[in-house]
Formats: structure tokens, sequence, C-alpha cells
């Protein structure tokens, strides 16, 4: 049997009620329409106490971006058991659900917050973006990642980022198409450092024998070959050099 009266809340409970509130409008709708007054209202507090607690929205907005910088860090841990090809699109997958679950909150943190932005949400969308990087370098079981292998991963998680936030508009793309293409996309970008450098050449040689025959990168492979007929074969023209006068 209840009793109607409201249970009084420690600071550190109110705070972290006062964040999930924050997060889940900011999640629906831009940060910047979004009123102290309708955050207050949505906890069953008062605008005042809701100052109490943080000193503007801002404070609050920062906080909120701070759960969710290190809920979505965290879709990218992985065990690291079977195929690469395999974590990776589970971790894509983690990350789409991320993505469709906060919205406008995903787009904001991405971009920079509200009007303005702030070194604190910078920070916090570095510190997502290394996670993730740190994250697929472990996967990949190289202790010292050569340039060209930060270079290729830096690059993709940049690109799973740009990805999503198109998607966010308008979903024109199937979510699951999109998953494994970034997975395919990563396949891709690897492969083509490799043919360029040998220590390269020697970590994806490793990666692809440990891939299976049905696993997301040999449906690359496949969908290549698939290609390979529509693309026009070009006779080389043979070189024949000048002819020197006498």
């Amino acid at each position: 049997m209840t009793t109607g009266v409201r249970r009084r809340m420690g600071v550190d409970e109110r705070r972290a009620q006062l964040i999930g509130v924050a997060l889940e409008l900011f999640s629906h709708r831009s940060p910047d329409d979004v009123s102290i007054d309708e955050i207050a209202v949505a906890a069953g507090i008062s605008r005042p106490l809701v100052y109490h607690y943080f000193p503007g929205k801002r404070s609050l907005y920062e906080a909120a971006l701070k759960r969710a910088a290190d809920d979505l860090a965290g879709r990218f841990l992985e065990a690291h058991e079977g195929p690469l090809g395999a974590r990776l699109l589970r971790v894509m997958h983690r990350f789409f659900d991320f993505v469709e679950e906060h919205g406008p909150g995903f787009a904001a943190l991405m971009r920079g917050g509200p009007a303005g932005g702030s070194s604190t949400a910078d920070a916090l969308v570095d510190g997502v973006r290394q996670a993730a990087y740190e994250q697929i370098v472990a996967h990949l079981g190289v202790p010292s990642p050569p340039a060209r292998l930060e270079l290729v991963v830096r690059s993709w998680v940049s690109l799973a980022e740009s990805t999503a936030l198109l998607w966010l508009d308008g979903k024109r793309v199937p979510r699951a198409e999109l998953e494994l293409q970034l997975v395919h996309d990563f396949a891709a970008l690897a492969s083509v450092s490799a043919a360029y450098d040998q220590e390269m050449a020697g970590i994806m040689l490793r990666v692809f024998a440990q891939e299976p025959a049905d696993g997301p990168f040999d449906e690359l492979l496949s969908r290549l070959a698939a290609l390979a007929p529509a693309v026009p074969v070009v006779p080389a023209v043979p070189v024949v050099p000048p002819q020197r006068r006498v």
C-alpha cells in the first residue's frame, strides 16, 4: 500500500535521476529545444531544485553526454573470440542500437552539442573515438600498431560515425545492410592499405586465414567477384618510345 508521500532522494540519487531524465529528453529532441522547465516537470521536481543540483542546462547536458558517451564506448566492447568479421558485425549491431535509441542525442554528441559546443563535449567525443580505436586494434592483436593500421582504424571509426549520422536522416537504407556494409568497409580499407604495405599485408593475411567460408569477409569477396564481369577490360596500349632524330 502506497502512502502518496514522495520519497526524499539523496544528492547522488537525485543527480542520477536528473541525468537520466535529461538524457531521455535529449534522445528524442535536440538539446537546444529542451528547457530546464521540461526537465523539472519530467523529474517531478521544481525548476529551482534542478538548479540546486546543476548550475545550468549546459552542466546538466554535459553530465548527460558523459553518461551517453560511456554507454556508446561500451558498445565497442566485445569478447576476443571467433572470427574478426563476426565480432565487428556484433559491434556494429550494438552501435546502431545506440544510434536508434538516442537519435538526436547521438547527433548532438557527435556534432559537439548545443550551439557553441564546449570543450567538455569535444573531449567526450574524442574519448569515444579513442575507445573504439583501442578496441579494434586490440581485436587485431597488434600491440604496436603501424602507421597505416592506425590510419585504417581511425578512418573506419569516422566512417561508422558519419554513416550513422546520415542514416538518421530518413533511414532510407535498411539498418542491417548498413551494419554489414560497414564491416565490409573495414575489410576493404584494410585490404587496400595491405596492397601498399608488407606489414599490413601480414596482418590482413592472418585475419583472413581465420575467417570462415560463410563469414562477412567472405561475403564481401563474393560480392566483389560478382562485379568483375561487369567491369570492362581495357587492353593495355603498348608505349612506343619516341624515335630519336639522327
